[in-house]
């Protein structure tokens, strides 16, 4: 989760796109065309093994888009394949402040 918004913070699109699991992935992010944006920081809230192959994360990530705070909470599900975790989903807990 932490290489993920990470790669969010730097613009890294083909990153992302690794980390996605494949049966979820879409074909591009455009990140480029987003409007400039501030992270201003990553907070794990909780983790959890659903067993040996599943994941969530529950986090909240902070930014700023022309000034504006806004936020992203996520319940985000990761799948171990071959050793690696990949993003395979997220529910939105609430986005906004």
């Amino acid at each position: 989760m932490r290489s993920r918004y990470t790669a969010f913070t730097l613009g890294l699109e083909p990153y992302l796109l690794q980390t996605w699991h494949k049966n979820t992935r879409p074909m591009a992010l455009n990140l480029a065309n987003d409007e400039p944006t501030q992270w201003l920081g990553l907070q794990i809230k909780s983790t959890a093994k659903t067993n040996e192959y599943m994941a969530t994360v529950t986090f909240v990530a902070h930014y700023k888009i022309a000034g504006k705070s806004h936020r992203i909470h996520e319940l985000s599900e990761f799948l171990l394949v071959d050793g690696h975790w990949f993003y395979l989903s997220g529910i939105h807990m609430d986005s906004e402040k």
